[in-house]
């Protein structure tokens, strides 16, 4: 009968499982020769006076005899034995202490040796007569210390710590009896925290040295550290969520190396690491938690596997007396055009680097976001577009400002704009800038240092009603992204300090998000700096001070409306990339206005709009209002909107505002 490869592991144990037989036969046979309670069937059940007697002389150990190191062909036991530096004499209490789980032979037999039928398993004293080392003598005893390699690297548990040293019984882990038959399926108390690592991201292929690539480098050097030396724990702080894995998996490619990804609590940590012990494979370790102290301790007693760290919190020394090595990720560039045809399984029928540019996703993420936009396709029954791309990115960045803001997914295009083309010319440039913005301050490095970000702001200045808002929107809608009103509400706090704390979250979560933040009146946040007369004076001049130092190191994009631009801080006003001014529009304007919100409503042929554009002076925002307002008559009236009804709605518009209706005496 042939043998399978998968059951060498097992013959192999159960090879160095029948020497064991023998040393114990032979123990037995030792013990048996003077003890005059041999042939008791009621041996180990009470004690009589010759078997005192017999107690009271001190017994002779075997000879020193240990198994031999290396083992059979395919024994994973002389393998894990090589790779964690075991000693002869480790690998011999290892096997004895995991006898009773492979041969039930071995429970009566232990229970013989230990002189009760109860015992089953190999006690200290068993262990150590069996290998043939004297109880008494300190260097065998240490050997099940707790600091020794088989209890402090998670292989041996030397139980019940109320009972003597020598009657302590020894247990071996499921996990690593498992192993030593060839089974590699992970501890059962890890599921659901491993996770596989993603593949390595094309363009990421550690060209040679002195590449510009900041990735590329920082890859090569940690694969030249993993390759050789001994094993070391990084933390690579992300500036946005998992801008340091690809860096990792592209290093542990490079190296060679196989690891394990974990994302759980700190009391996981021993298991996590005998696992990686077993496997021969480094640790890489996502999804920090609130606290990260223990976890850090805990993986700080991992100095024979190497540990690699990704999170956003800057490192904290409190957290671990033994330092890991700490590195900045890479900051993940917008669009990784390569990686999104990789994850599409090739180049779609559209621009796709248009399409994606605006996007920081990370490897797992964009592969993720292509999964999500082929199911969005086939659901809807149609080829691939961008916009199924661009819905799946989005969903893939969500993120955890809907706390602090109000979340749009915009709908409009730039068709929707009635705008003069100074402010729409301005608007385009701003979604242009919001693209290559990586090119520009990053690769041309014109970013002008000083740790100032790479974010896109602006501020829209004009009238209520002359579309700040909805352009807001359309450049969110281009760029493929949400946009996110902030809730003022939400910010200001009364108490001292709470305002630049809420803005901190907003700005933070910003940071790492896909999508447009619009801070609408901003005035009411962005007001100028004033005189210090009182106490009120010198903390709201605080918060503008922080406003202005956040802003320089903003990363994302940032829109800023305001009805009136001379309420705004100069000192802002610097900060800012573009300021579109929105005029108010004359009357060839207000036509185009009435024309495009009355496009899709059912109304009579031939009206006539001049002249209620002409005689009434609404901006774009009552327009709109005016149209739903006739809109509500003609469908309570179940017939199509007539002239009537716009000018009703007009009129309407000027009342609310208190102005003169043109027509009328009185209003």
């Amino acid at each position: 009968m042939t043998t399978r490869t998968t059951d060498i592991p097992a013959t192999a144990l159960l090879a160095r499982l029948a020497e064991l037989r023998d040393r114990a036969a032979l123990l037995v046979e030792h013990r048996s020769a003077g003890d005059p309670t041999a042939g008791d069937p009621l041996r180990g059940l009470y004690l009589s006076e010759e078997a005192v007697r017999h107690l009271l002389r001190p017994a002779e150990p075997l000879p020193l005899t240990l198994p031999d190191a290396e083992g059979p062909p395919g024994d994973r036991l002389a393998g894990l034995s090589a790779r964690l530096s075991l000693t002869e004499l480790d690998t011999a209490l290892l096997l004895i202490a995991l006898a009773p789980d492979l041969d039930r032979g071995f429970e009566p037999l232990y229970g013989y040796l230990n002189d009760d039928v109860s015992r089953r398993r190999a006690t200290v004293a068993l262990a150590l007569d069996l290998c043939g080392i004297p109880v008494h003598l300190a260097e065998g005893r240490a050997r099940l210390h707790p600091a020794a390699p088989l209890s402090a690297l998670g292989l041996l548990t030397v139980e019940e710590p109320e009972r003597p040293f020598l009657s302590r019984a020894l247990r071996v882990p499921d996990r690593l009896v498992a192993h030593l038959l060839g089974d590699d399926t992970p501890d059962a108390s890890l599921t659901g925290h491993l996770q596989a690592l993603p593949a390595p991201e094309p363009g990421t292929d550690l060209r040679a040295p002195g590449s510009d690539d900041e990735a590329d480098r920082i890859a090569q050097r940690l694969a030249a550290r993993l390759g050789s030396g001994p094993p070391l724990t990084v933390y690579l702080r992300e500036r946005r969520e998992g801008d340091g894995l690809p860096c990792v998996t592209a290093a542990l490619r490079a190296a060679g190396v196989e690891a394990v990804r974990f994302t759980g609590p700190e009391d996981r940590v021993p298991d996590l690491l005998r696992e990686a012990r077993l496997s021969d494979r480094a640790v890489v370790v996502t999804g920090l938690p609130e606290q990260p102290a223990a976890l850090f301790r805990e993986l700080a007693t991992a100095v024979d596997v190497p540990v690699l760290v990704t999170g956003s919190r800057p490192y904290d020394p409190q957290w671990c007396d033994q330092d890991p090595l700490v590195l900045e990720a890479p900051a993940r560039r917008a669009g990784a055009v390569d990686a999104w045809s990789a994850a599409l399984g090739g180049e779609p029928g559209f621009d796709l680097a248009a399409t994606v540019a605006p996007y920081h996703l990370a490897g797992e993420h964009i592969t993720r976001a292509a999964r999500a936009a082929r199911s969005l396709a086939d659901f809807d029954g149609t080829p691939l577009s961008p916009a199924h791309l661009r819905l799946a990115a989005r969903q893939q960045s969500a993120s955890g400002l809907e706390q602090h803001a109000r979340r749009i997914r915009p709908d409009v295009d730039w068709r929707d704009l009635v705008l003069p083309d100074g402010p729409l010319t301005q608007l385009r440039e701003l979604a242009l800038r919001a693209r290559h913005r990586d090119q520009v301050l990053g690769d041309w490095r014109l970013s002008a240092g000083g740790g100032r970000g790479r974010g896109v702001l602006g501020l829209f200045a004009g009238e209520s009603g002359t579309g700040k808002t909805l352009s807001a929107e359309v450049v969110a809608a281009d760029l493929g992204l949400d946009l996110y009103v902030v809730q003022l509400s939400s910010i200001v706090d009364k108490y001292v300090g709470e305002t630049e704390k809420n803005l901190e979250r907003i700005f933070t979560e910003a940071d790492r998000t896909d999508a447009v933040l619009l801070f609408d009146e901003a005035d009411a946040v962005f007001g100028k700096r004033s005189e210090v007369k009182d106490a009120h004076d010198r903390y709201a001049n605080l918060e503008s001070a922080y406003l202005l130092q956040r802003l320089e190191s903003f990363d994302g994009i940032a829109l800023l409306t305001t009805n009136l631009r001379a309420n705004i801080d100069e000192a802002f006003t610097r900060r800012l990339d573009l300021i579109v001014d929105f005029p108010f529009p004359d009357a060839g304007q207000r036509l185009a206005l009435w024309r495009h919100s009355l496009s899709h409503v059912p109304g009579a042929d031939g009206i006539a709009l001049d002249a209620v554009a002409s005689g009434f002076e609404l901006a774009g925002g009552s327009i709109r209002s005016a149209v739903v307002t006739a809109a509500y008559l003609a469908a309570g009236r179940g017939g199509g909107v007539t002239a009537d009804d716009l000018l009703e709605g007009a009129r309407r518009e000027y009342r609310k505002a208190g102005r003169l209706v043109p027509g009328e005496g009185t209003w």
